[in-house]
Parts: C-alpha cells; structure tokens; sequence
C-alpha cells in the first residue's frame, strides 16, 4: 500500500499550473490539469532544470532551459517514448494534495 505525505493545499494549484514540492527528500513537481493532478520527478533529463516551474500547455510542460517537452501524466519526452521521468501517484484529501513516492 501507497504511503502518501500531504505536500501542499489543491487550491493553491490552479488548472494550468505546476510547482514542485519536497517528499521525502525527493523533488516531485506536481501539475494541475483541467483539475487533475498528476506527478512527476521535478528534474529535467537533459541537465537537471526544475520541470515543477516550468511553462504547462494542456498536459505537456516543457523545460526552460533547452524545450524538452515532457507528458505530465506518463512523464514521457514527447517524440522519444523510451525517454521519461518518474511518476508519482498523487491525490487529493479534504483539499490537501498528498503524494506518494512508492
């Protein structure tokens, strides 16, 4: 079973947005999609950016620093499917966003 950490307040995540919380010493960002959050390692594969800040169009974000576009919801590099980052289960509790690193 999941053990899932509250990180941060669903209201303070509008749809459209991403940020990056801290679980367990690990960087996950977190984005909002049409009202559905997914989950993702915060750290670009090419030279480690932060992804939870980074520029979201409907589910893709891309990094700020060289445009590698990432699926928020398979963590997926879009054009190369062998590529991704890790994906985390994420929920929502009385308002609260609780993610899970197992």
């Amino acid at each position: 079973m999941a053990d899932f950490v509250e990180v941060g307040k669903v209201k303070d995540l509008p749809p459209g947005r991403g940020t990056t919380f801290t679980v367990a010493g690990v960087e996950v960002a977190v984005f909002n999609v049409d009202g559905e959050l997914h989950a993702i390692d915060d750290s670009c594969l090419h030279q480690g950016m932060s992804l939870g800040w980074s520029p979201l169009n409907g589910k893709v974000v891309t990094c700020r620093a060289h445009g590698m576009r990432y699926d928020v919801t398979t963590g997926k590099v879009l054009g190369k499917t062998e590529m991704g980052v890790k994906t985390y289960s994420v929920k929502v509790s009385e308002g609260n966003i609780l993610v899970s690193l197992t």
